[in-house]
């Protein structure tokens, strides 16, 4: 089985597998004689006591053998490879961000075409492309494993939550997957619909779908800054043609309050593309800050909406999740040129290395409630395989940031399962 990681193998030697200290590795009499009738009584008595200390120290290593064994099971397991840990336990100090891709013929886990909430424009295969190596990889941590996708035990886990995506298109996308991958488990189709009838558009502010036969609700908000976008200000200079108010979330935020489960992202549209090619600029409160860098606003919108949450989620209800941002394959910086590989990169040279997800863990880090942060840029990565490309329904505009269906989005799910069922002591099979 081939995997893609930057270690090329799970297994590792550890100083934890080395032989544990025995006075027995430290050196044993050369000669001992047990026979010989011409020995005086104090070298047949010192003889007798080496022979004790002997047995003494094969005693003391069994016991120490045995509790190397009993009491940390974990050192055992690091001989094991891929069963190092299990799941009942992995996700409270598994690093999801480090590992690999290997094959796995379970995969893919839902037909696009048969999932109603799946955008055309990212429905790969049905869009003409016939290679299909891209929809045959799992994730697989280095020092742990993710729950598999028992799709009956979340749909039980769901019942009666409300579930609700907050960001941009990869937000979308991420929905999306969730939806596709919970209705493999649901017998009459129909009685999952989307509450206000609308189609899934890029456009649109809200989108929400409802599980009818187990009462819950998967919602997606489009809010790609998190921040509010504004008008242009008085007074403004002519570039300006609207504003990031940094310091003010968006105006649609009290409609996030009150979920289950709330996941949130930003960042594919912190880009001067978005932005400044556009005449948008950044503000706070009623001062323009032409000068002020993306990286230096994506920070400070980030502490508004860290405020936000302390201050406006009951985290005793609500489980908050940021994920971090998912690297695009441009071939060149002005986003023209895609080459979408077959299979996944094997060195990520930097991909994983991104100023957006530095600032996320930096301000989580720092506030005063807890959030749960899903690490996929490194996962994501490696996936150079996994784009849309030009199998999507403009296929005259290459994309080397959306992601296929199924693919990668369906990954970040599985992660999110193995924390909310981790949390609540819930273990698949």
């Amino acid at each position: 089985m081939s995997s893609f990681s930057r270690s090329t193998s799970f297994t590792r030697s550890t100083s934890s597998s080395r032989r544990p200290f025995s006075p027995l590795n430290a050196g044993t009499p050369r000669s001992l004689s047990f026979g010989s009738p011409k020995v005086n009584r104090s070298s047949c008595v010192s003889q007798w006591f080496q022979v004790l200390i002997v047995i003494g120290s094969l005693v003391s290593f069994l016991v120490v053998a045995g509790g190397y064994v009993y009491v940390l099971p974990s050192l055992t397991q690091a001989f094991h490879g891929d069963r190092i840990s299990n799941f009942s336990s992995s996700m409270v100090s598994c690093d999801v961000a480090e590992g690999g891709w290997i094959i796995d013929d379970n995969y893919p886990l839902y037909n696009a075409s048969e999932c109603p909430f799946a955008e055309q424009g990212f429905n790969c295969l049905a869009n003409g492309r016939r290679d299909n190596g891209y929809l045959k990889w799992r994730w697989k941590p280095k020092n742990c494993d993710i729950a598999r996708f028992n799709v009956h035990s979340i749909l039980e886990w769901f019942r009666s939550k409300r579930v609700v995506f907050v960001g941009d298109s990869m937000s979308r996308t991420q929905w999306e997957s969730l939806i596709c991958l919970l209705m493999t488990g649901v017998e009459d189709k129909k009685s999952v619909y989307e509450i206000n009838g609308n189609k899934i558009t890029k456009r649109i502010r809200f989108l929400g779908v409802r599980f009818s036969s187990f009462n819950f609700t998967i919602e997606f908000f489009r809010s790609v800054f998190l921040v509010q976008h504004g008008w242009m200000p008085r007074h403004a200079p002519k570039r300006v043609r609207s504003t990031l108010k940094l310091d003010k979330l968006d105006d649609i935020s009290n409609e996030w309050i009150n979920a289950d489960i709330l996941i949130f992202n930003t960042g594919q549209w912190w880009v001067p593309g978005k932005l400044f090619e556009t005449g948008c600029y950044f503000q706070v409160e009623n001062s323009l800050k032409l000068g002020m860098s993306i990286p230096t606003a994506y920070r400070i919108a980030l502490g508004t909406w860290a405020s936000w949450v302390e201050k406006m989620i009951d985290t005793n209800r609500t489980r908050v999740f940021f994920r971090t941002f998912e690297p695009s394959h441009w071939s060149d910086k002005l986003h023209r040129l895609c080459n979408v590989t077959q299979s996944p990169m094997t060195e990520i040279e930097g991909w994983d290395r991104n100023i957006f997800s530095h600032s996320i863990l930096e301000v989580i880090k720092n506030m005063t409630v807890p959030i749960t942060v899903l690490h996929v840029t490194s996962m994501s990565a490696f996936r150079s395989d996994a784009h849309v490309g030009m199998w999507s329904d403009n296929p005259s505009v290459p994309d080397c940031s959306h992601w296929c269906l199924p693919g990668v989005p369906d990954l970040w799910n599985e992660i999110l399962f193995s924390y909310l069922l981790n949390d609540n002591g819930l273990h698949l099979p």
